[in-house]
C-alpha cells in the first residue's frame, strides 16, 4: 500500500512537468520538477523495482509508474525536439550576411555558416549535462555602488570577464514582481557568461510600491553611465552593452532597450517578461498563483482605470519601432505568472516592425524554468543566450 500511495503521489506531481501549476506552492514545485526531471523519474523506478510491480497492486503500480515516467521525461524529449535546428534558426534571425563580392566570398560565407550551424546543433541539448551540479565553477564577483538617490545606494554585482581586454558587458536585471528580489538571483548564468568572455553587471534597482515606473529604467541608465565612465578600469567595451532581464526585470530591460535611445545597447534578452501591461491587466493571472493586478498597481501607482497612461507607458510593445535593437524572447507556454501571450504579442510587433528577433518557445515550461541551467529548459535558454550574444557582440572565439 505504501508503494501504491507513493507512486500515485509521484504520478500527480508528474503533471507539473507538462501542465500549468494551479497554485503558488505547486508552481514552486513545478520549477523543481522541470529542472530535475530525472530525479523524479529515478524515484518512480526505485519504487517500482523494489517490489512495486508485484503483489496485489502490481498492475496498478506498473501502469501508474509508466504514465509518470512518460510525463517526467516528456520535457527531455521535447527539449531534443526544440533543439533540432535551433542554431541555424538563431543564425537566420540575427546574422547579417552581406551578399556582395565574388562567388568565392559568398561560398566561404555559406561554408562558415554551415559549419557553425552544425556545431551549434549538436550542443543545444545534451542529456548527460542534466546530471551536472547547478552551482559549479562560480566566478567571484564584487559589489560596487553605481549611484545614489533618496538616500538609497544603488549597487551592482560585477562578474569580470574571464578573458583579457575590453569585453562586451551584459547588464542583468532581476525579477521579483518589481517589489522584491535582488542581484543575487539565479547567479549561475552570470558566471557562465563571464567564463564566455563577457563582463556581467547584475544590478539592484528601486522597488515598488515606494517607486514606480520609470524609476527602474532610470536606474538602468544610471548603471550604463557608471559602467561607461569606469570602462577602462573594469575592462568593458563601452560601445557594447546587452540588457538581460527575467520576469519583472525583463519588462524593465525591454523598456530601457526601446526607450533610452542609447547606441551602446546592442540587444536585449527577455526571459518571460510582461510586454503589454494594458492587456496584462485585462487578463490577470490565477489569483491562487499571484495577484497580478495588485502587483501591477503597486508598480504603476494604481489600477488601470485610475492611471491608464502609466500602463501604456510601461508596455514595451508600445515602443517598438524599426530602429529597435535585436531582441531574444524566451518564454514557457505553461507559465502561470506571466502569460505566454505577452511574448507572442511582442513577437508579432517586432515582426511587423522588421526588427531582428527570435522567440524561443518552450511548450512544457513554467515561470523560472531556467533555475537549473542544466535542466531541459535551462540548456536551451542558455544556448540561445550564448548564440545571441556571440552574434550581436560579434565576439570572436578565443
Amino acid at each position: 500500500m505504501f508503494r501504491l500511495i507513493s507512486i500515485l503521489c509521484l504520478l500527480l506531481i508528474s503533471l507539473l512537468a507538462v501542465f500549468r501549476a494551479p497554485a503558488y506552492p505547486l508552481w514552486l514545485l513545478s520549477v523543481i520538477v522541470q529542472s530535475f526531471p530525472w530525479i523524479f523519474a529515478a524515484l518512480v523506478l526505485l519504487l517500482l523495482f523494489t517490489g512495486g510491480y508485484g503483489g496485489r497492486y502490481g498492475l496498478i503500480n506498473a501502469l501508474a509508474s509508466a504514465l509518470a515516467l512518460v510525463l517526467y521525461l516528456s520535457p527531455v524529449i521535447r527539449a531534443y525536439t526544440t533543439a533540432r535546428g535551433l542554431g541555424p534558426k538563431l543564425q537566420l534571425a540575427f546574422r547579417v550576411i552581406q551578399l556582395h563580392g565574388d562567388s568565392g566570398d559568398i561560398d566561404r560565407i555559406n561554408k562558415g555558416k554551415a559549419q557553425m550551424a552544425a556545431a551549434q546543433k549538436s550542443a543545444a541539448f545534451q542529456w548527460q549535462r542534466m546530471f551536472a551540479g547547478i552551482g559549479a565553477g562560480a566566478v567571484p564577483y564584487r559589489t560596487l555602488t553605481y549611484g545614489s538617490t533618496d538616500g538609497i545606494n544603488l549597487t551592482l554585482d560585477l562578474y569580470p570577464a574571464q578573458q583579457p581586454g575590453p569585453r562586451p558587458c551584459v547588464i542583468v536585471i532581476h525579477g521579483g514582481s518589481w517589489a522584491g528580489g535582488d542581484s543575487r538571483q539565479l547567479p549561475e548564468l552570470n558566471s557562465r557568461l563571464a567564463k564566455d568572455g563577457y563582463t556581467v553587471a547584475a544590478i539592484n534597482y528601486r522597488l515598488a510600491p515606494r517607486y514606480h515606473n520609470p524609476s527602474p529604467v532610470q536606474d538602468v541608465q544610471t548603471a550604463l553611465n557608471y559602467l561607461r565612465s569606469h570602462a577602462t578600469e573594469l575592462s568593458i567595451d563601452s560601445n557594447t552593452f546587452v540588457l538581460l532581464g527575467r520576469s519583472a526585470g525583463a519588462q524593465i530591460a525591454l523598456l530601457a532597450a526601446y526607450t533610452l535611445q542609447d547606441s551602446a545597447i546592442k540587444g536585449v534578452i527577455d526571459f518571460y517578461g510582461p510586454a503589454d501591461m494594458v492587456w496584462g491587466y485585462s487578463a490577470p493571472s490565477n489569483p491562487l498563483v499571484m495577484d497580478s493586478r495588485k502587483v501591477m498597481s503597486d508598480y504603476l501607482g494604481g489600477p488601470y482605470p485610475a492611471v491608464p497612461q502609466n500602463y501604456l507607458n510601461s508596455s514595451p510593445v508600445v515602443f517598438v519601432t524599426r530602429q529597435s535593437v535585436p531582441t531574444l524572447l524566451i518564454h514557457g507556454q505553461q507559465d502561470p505568472l506571466v502569460a505566454y501571450e505577452h511574448s507572442t504579442r511582442l513577437n508579432r510587433k517586432l515582426a511587423d516592425s522588421g526588427v531582428k528577433h527570435f522567440l524561443l518557445a518552450l511548450p512544457w515550461a513554467t515561470h523560472g524554468f531556467d533555475y537549473n541551467l542544466n535542466g531541459p529548459g535551462g540548456q536551451l535558454s542558455t544556448y540561445s543566450v550564448e548564440a545571441f550574444l556571440e552574434i550581436i557582440c560579434q565576439k570572436q572565439p578565443s
